[in-house]
């Protein structure tokens, strides 16, 4: 073969070898931000600040969250601001939260998520709270930061009886 045969060849080829082994390297960079972000607004939450809580999300009109709270769903930041602030009022003292079996998939750009998390505290009539919930976020990288832009947040439902089941187990 001549080498304006090869280039032809192995010019494409070096390209989306490259292309691949980018694409990897951004892929585990984004793992690693959206599981830094998971770690901040764990810690959030378990110092009820609020503020830091909201930093994980997109601060828009278009965030979208379905609550396991109602109504069934909040539309905008300063909505679920508030629907998170009504939460953690429920607490009298500070609460835990858990977050286990997460797994990320995304790219440079959006990525998602599920995990389950598991919240307890003691409620303002001294009665403790322990729920665990299944959680579905939806990221954006915007300009280098990741920040959910969708969340869902649902528990199983006993059918028979209607009731939620706030302590799931597999």
């Amino acid at each position: 073969m001549s080498r304006m045969t090869w280039g032809k060849i192995l010019v494409p080829m070096l390209a989306s070898a490259l292309v691949l082994i980018w694409r990897a390297e951004a892929s585990a960079d984004a793992h690693t931000s959206i599981m830094e972000l998971e770690a901040r607004f764990t810690d959030a939450v378990k110092a009820k600040d609020l503020d830091k809580i909201m930093t994980c999300y997109a601060n828009s009109e278009n965030l979208v969250v379905f609550d396991v709270i109602p109504p069934r769903q909040y539309t905008g930041w300063n909505a679920y601001k508030e629907d998170f602030r009504n939460f953690l009022a429920q607490c009298k003292d500070s609460p835990n939260l858990e977050i286990s079996d997460i797994e990320i998939y995304g790219d440079v750009r959006v990525a998602y998520s599920h995990s389950i998390q598991h919240f307890t505290c003691t409620n303002q009539q001294g009665k403790k709270l322990d729920l665990t919930f299944r959680v579905t976020d939806g990221y954006q990288n915007f300009h280098h930061q990741w920040l959910i832009w969708h969340e869902h947040v649902s528990v199983p439902v006993d059918l028979t009886t209607g009731k939620a089941d706030l302590q799931s187990k597999p």
